[in-house]
């Protein structure tokens, strides 16, 4: 007779683990799973609520391991009543995780919903619990899905769009380094200007028309003027990311921080103070930009527990209510909570702001240009020259309809004129930022930026900033204004090279004293010039185009490129009295002024004229015909008839010469020229 041992009894430990991977392999396909994908499709509700990094894996953990960790105690506890106890409140568990698992499945596959759903889900789950307590391969199976929490934490923390807020930026990395290493960080300051055609600066010899544009020729004359600079695309939701992340446009995501977690104000952040005004970008985020909005956000990790479990009740409920789609739902409340903290989708999310008063931003940006103790990043994106033109050089305003056209014979001259005229202001505004930048002393303290996003083209049938434009008149649409001032630069300089404005970022970080921690397209000034003279243009992100030229760029500064128009007409006339000129005696046919009433009780103290003369003719009078405008008596503008608006309105011009108009009631007539002789129009 041999002794027998008796069989072992397997520990408490050893058979608890059975149950704790299979409920969190059920509640990684119940919670985990369904919370992250929505909370990773949505960064914005990390932002809003200024999550950090240590917050948000917190409340990852939470949402991975609280609910199994509970789940596995409750049931636990209960073997301690006897093992076949245990056994029910585990396989209960296992049912009830698995009708929640019924219920989310079947709201994307059934039309049911409410009780029917909620009855179908808890059927399957008794019917999987059954299985479990029947045989052994169900729970195997959970076993070995217990894998699946932490391949959902790896997809949220390294593959969705959260990640650019869980993991940090190659910014924000760099930060601690480029304190330590440089001592030395120059002002920066930044004007950005929007839709200018270097073009639009040059007079015929190539070179800036100084009697038009005075205070920019001299910035020329103290700073370095790359002449062969081109904006790397005709949209500025594409082109201003670029300039500033020193990347070609990859994606057609929206010009905000969170899509952009790495650019110039992440960048200097750490080491420069900013003052920041953006247009339609939203690439400077509230920590940098807005500290007390960030301060005021409702944040913490209790706000956030709160949000996710609503979340869940939404996702886990076998009705709709309140929507169909629960991150649509939470997303349109976080929108309607506050804008600066969203991630939006639409590149145009902040096209409300084109409407914004461009002169009074400016003001602010000029009052802000002061010395200050630690290094200053002033910057400013002015829509100016942009449309709308409603500016004179002098700053004196007109108004026009919004639905003016600026296309076809006779409507694209003008439009030109009054895009030239809205140029001699902003070099009004460049003239200003320079003499308070030499009242406060910055002007021999910072590094000075002046330059375009793009420009625009004003050729004939092909106006615009697409590829038509680009490949009709590249000179217009590529070729920007780009100034660079490095700190005590007196003398100014001329640099050829094929300078294309993903090397801003770059060359900026470089004369700010910080390095670029992340790889760029673009290169600094310091570096090699390019040897190809190709130019990368996007016109849609991700589909750069190689735009090659050995003409064109020769051609800008020889002055012998420009829009390609019909010349003007009768030029000769403009300034002309119409008493010294020979006038029909009879009188044309009845003419249309709609903005007659304007010139009734002029106000020039309000710095407002009606510069902009528009209306209608009779069709008697033929496309074509070249047309004087008389102010007081004195010819202002010449134009020509052309077809009709939606208006009905047949032709247009900008009266630029301010001193034409005389306080209280002005008179203004519409006169036919044919060849040396002019027959004034009836006016009504």
């Amino acid at each position: 007779m041999t002794d027998e041992k008796p069989a072992e009894k397997p520990s408490w430990v050893r058979g608890e683990i059975a149950p704790m991977l299979e409920i969190l392999a059920l509640c990684g396909l119940a919670i985990t799973q369904p919370l992250l994908d929505v909370t990773g499709k949505s960064p914005d509700f990390f932002l809003f609520y200024g999550a950090g990094r240590t917050e948000i894996l917190l409340l990852v953990a939470l949402v991975t391991l609280a609910p199994p960790l509970v789940l596995w105690t409750l049931g636990a506890l209960t073997g301690l009543i006897g093992p076949r106890t245990r056994r029910v409140t585990h396989a209960t568990t296992v049912g009830l995780l698995v009708a929640a698992i019924a219920v989310q499945f079947g709201k994307q596959l059934l039309p049911m919903r409410g009780l029917p759903l909620a009855a179908l889900a808890i059927a399957v789950g008794a019917g999987i619990a059954y299985a479990y307590w029947r045989w052994r391969v169900p729970g195997q199976l959970m076993r070995i899905a217990a894998v699946g929490p932490l391949v959902f934490v790896a997809l949220f923390a390294f593959a969705s769009p959260t990640s650019a807020v869980v993991l940090p930026s190659e910014a924000l990395k760099a930060r601690a380094d480029v304190t330590q290493t440089k001592d030395s960080h120059p002002p920066v300051v930044m004007l950005m200007l929007d839709e200018f055609p270097l073009v639009s600066l040059l007079g015929p010899d190539g070179k800036i028309d100084r009697t038009k544009y005075p205070n920019i020729a001299t910035l020329a004359d103290s700073s370095t003027w790359y002449r062969n600079a081109t904006g790397v695309s005709g949209w500025t939701p594409y082109a201003m990311p670029a300039m500033l992340t020193g990347k070609h446009p990859a994606k057609e995501v929206a010009p905000h921080y969170a899509a952009y977690p790495d650019n110039l104000f992440t960048l200097l952040g750490g080491t420069y103070d900013t003052d920041v005004q953006e247009t339609i970008t939203e690439l400077c985020p509230p920590s940098e930009c807005d500290p007390a909005a960030e301060q005021n956000r409702p944040g913490g990790l209790k706000a956030l527990i709160r949000e996710v479990a609503g979340l869940f009740r939404q996702i886990a409920s076998p009705r709709d209510e309140p929507s169909d789609d629960p991150e649509a739902s939470y997303r349109e409340a976080t929108i309607a909570e506050a804008r600066s903290g969203v991630a939006p989708g639409d590149p145009k999310f902040r096209w409300d702001s084109l409407d914004d008063n461009q002169p009074s931003r400016f003001t602010a940006f000029l009052d802000g240009l002061t010395p200050t103790p630690r290094p200053k990043l002033h910057f400013l994106h002015l829509l100016m020259p942009h449309t709308p033109w409603n500016y004179l050089p002098s700053g004196t305003r007109y108004e026009a309809p919004e639905d003016f056209p600026l296309d076809g014979p006779g409507w694209v001259e003008t439009a030109r004129d009054r895009h030239l005229a809205q140029v001699g202001y902003t070099d009004l505004l460049v003239g200003k930022m320079i003499s308070r930048m030499k009242q406060t002393g910055l002007w021999d303290k910072a590094v000075l930026v002046v330059t375009a996003d793009h420009g625009v083209s004003f050729t004939i049938n092909h106006q615009g900033r697409g590829m038509g434009p680009v490949e009709a008149s590249p000179e217009e649409v590529l070729w920007v204004p780009l100034f660079v001032k490095t700190p005590a630069q007196q003398a100014g300089a001329v640099d050829d090279r094929n300078w294309q404005h993903v090397d801003l970022l770059p060359t900026v970080a470089e004369l700010a004293g910080v390095e670029v921690p992340w790889e760029v397209d673009g290169r600094p000034a310091s570096a090699p010039p390019r040897t190809s003279h190709d130019h990368v243009y996007s016109d849609v992100p991700g589909k750069p185009v190689n735009i090659s030229d050995t003409t064109t760029f020769p051609k800008i500064i020889s002055g012998q490129a420009g829009p390609h128009m019909a010349p003007r007409i009768r030029p000769d006339l403009v300034g002309k009295r119409v008493d010294t000129l020979k006038v029909s005696e009879a009188v044309g046919p009845r003419v249309t002024i709609d903005n007659a009433s304007a010139f009734a009780d002029v106000a020039p103290e309000t710095g407002v004229l009606p510069a902009l003369v528009y209306g209608d003719l009779p069709s008697t009078v033929r496309d074509g015909t070249p047309l004087a405008i008389a102010v007081n008596g004195t010819i202002g503008a010449v134009t020509q008839a052309t077809w009709a608006d939606k208006q009905g309105r047949r032709f247009a011009a900008l009266v630029q010469d301010e001193g034409l108009f005389v306080p209280g009631t002005n008179s203004v007539d519409v006169y036919e020229v044919a060849g040396n002789e002019l027959r004034r129009l009836q006016t009504s």
